[in-house]
C-alpha cells in the first residue's frame, strides 16, 4: 500500500484540477469512495478535486447519504469537463458504458473493485482489485497508509458503502473487506447510520413496488421482472435485491425504463454464480453491462427501439442463458408458492 499511494500522489503531480468521476446514478460505495478519494487528495497533494456525476441520485437511502455528507458532489456539466486537467474514475472503469467519461478525455486515476475491463484508454495510475466487495475498503486502506483517519461522516458514509455492497459482509466480501469494516465501525455516527438505512419513500415507491410484484414472474430458481418506466434508474437494482430474498430463488434480474435507457440488474446468491457474465452475454452489441460473481447491471440506450420489445429480446436472452426452454413462461409471483410443483405455460 505504500509503493500504491507513493504511486497514487506522484501521478497527480503538476495537474492543478482533478475530476473525480464515480458511475452514473451512484450508490453508497461509490458517493463514499469519491469522497475519501477527494479527501486524500486534498490532504496529500497539491491538485484541487471536484465530484461530479451524470445520472440520478434517485434511492432515498441514496440521497440521505449525500444530504449527510452536506452535498460534495453535483451534476456535471460541459464545464466542468473542460476545466478539469485530470480525470479520475471511481467504482468504474474506462469503457464501462456507465460514467460521463468522454471520448479524448484523459483518464489519470482509476479505483475499482468490478472485474477488470477491457479498454483502449490509457490510464496512468489504476488499481482494480475484482476480488474486493467494496471499492470503500480500497479507500479506507489508502486513508490508513497515508495516516489520515476519517471523520465520523466520512466514516460512516465508508462503512455504508461497504456494508450495502456486501450485504453486510454476506455477499462477495473478503478479510480485507470485514478489516476496514470493523476498523471504521467505532468511527462511525450510529444514529446517522440508521437514519440514511430508514430514509422515507415516496408514494410513487410503493406504486413501483407494487408494479414489480405484479410483472415478477417465476422459472424454477429464477424470478424476472419487467417494470417498464421508472422514477428513477437505481430501482431495478433495489427491487433485485428484494426479489432474491423469494425463498428458493437462486437469481433475480429486474428491468425498467429511464430517460430513453432500457436498465437493468441482475443477483445471484452464489459468490461465483456468474451475474456479471449473464449481464455482458445478454446485454451483448445492443448496449453495456458488467459485474460480479453476484451482482450486476447492464444499459441498452433505446433510441427508436421499442421499450417492450427489447425488455422482451432480453427477457429471452436471459431464459436462453440459464437454460429455460423458450417455449415457456413462469408463475406470477402472487400465485407462486414453493411447496407446490408449478407447470411451465406455453409463453404467448
Amino acid at each position: 500500500m505504500a509503493s500504491q499511494l507513493d504511486t497514487l500522489l506522484s501521478t497527480l503531480h503538476g495537474f492543478e484540477r482533478l475530476l473525480i468521476l464515480p458511475h452514473n446514478n451512484p450508490d453508497p460505495d461509490a458517493i463514499a469512495s469519491a469522497v475519501a478519494l477527494k479527501e486524500l487528495l486534498e490532504q496529500k497533494s497539491d491538485t484541487a478535486c471536484q465530484i461530479g456525476y451524470k445520472g440520478i441520485i434517485g434511492r432515498p437511502e441514496n440521497r440521505a447519504l449525500v444530504r449527510y455528507l452536506q452535498r460534495p458532489m453535483r451534476r456535471l456539466t460541459a464545464g466542468d469537463m473542460r476545466q478539469a486537467t485530470a480525470i479520475a474514475l471511481v467504482d468504474t472503469q474506462p469503457g464501462t458504458g456507465n460514467s460521463a467519461l468522454e471520448n479524448g478525455v484523459e483518464v489519470r486515476i482509476v479505483i475499482d473493485h468490478h472485474p477488470i475491463n477491457d479498454y483502449d484508454k490509457v490510464v496512468t495510475f489504476a488499481d482494480v482489485r475484482p476480488q474486493i466487495g467494496a471499492t470503500a475498503t480500497i479507500m479506507t486502506e489508502y486513508l490508513q497508509e497515508a495516516g489520515i483517519e476519517p471523520t465520523s461522516t466520512l466514516a460512516t458514509a465508508l462503512f455504508y458503502g461497504i456494508k450495502t455492497d456486501t450485504l453486510g459482509l454476506v455477499r462477495g466480501a473478503t478479510a480485507a473487506d470485514i478489516a476496514a469494516y470493523l476498523y471504521l465501525q467505532p468511527l462511525i455516527d450510529v444514529n446517522a447510520l440508521i437514519a440514511i438505512e430508514n430514509a422515507q419513500v415516496p408514494p410513487a415507491y410503493f406504486r413501483e413496488l407494487n408494479d414489480t410484484v405484479q410483472a415478477a414472474r417465476i422459472y424454477g430458481d429464477v424470478v424476472i421482472a419487467y417494470i417498464g418506466s421508472m422514477e428513477y434508474p437505481d430501482l431495478v437494482g433495489e427491487m433485485a435485491d428484494l426479489l432474491l430474498r423469494l425463498e428458493d430463488m437462486q437469481w433475480s434480474i429486474c428491468m425498467g425504463i429511464h430517460n430513453d435507457q432500457l436498465i437493468m440488474s441482475v443477483r445471484n446468491r452464489r459468490r461465483r454464480g456468474g451475474a456479471g457474465q449473464l449481464a455482458r452475454a445478454v446485454v451483448g452489441q445492443d448496449g453495456t453491462a458488467g459485474g460480479h460473481g453476484m451482482m450486476a447491471g447492464g444499459q441498452v440506450q433505446l433510441h427508436d427501439h421499442d421499450a417492450a420489445q427489447m425488455a422482451h429480446d432480453l427477457m429471452h436472452r436471459i431464459l436462453r442463458y440459464l437454460d429455460v426452454p423458450p417455449d415457456t413462461t413462469g408463475a406470477p409471483l402472487l400465485s407462486y408458492s414453493p411447496q407446490k410443483t408449478h407447470s411451465m405455460q406455453v409463453l404467448s
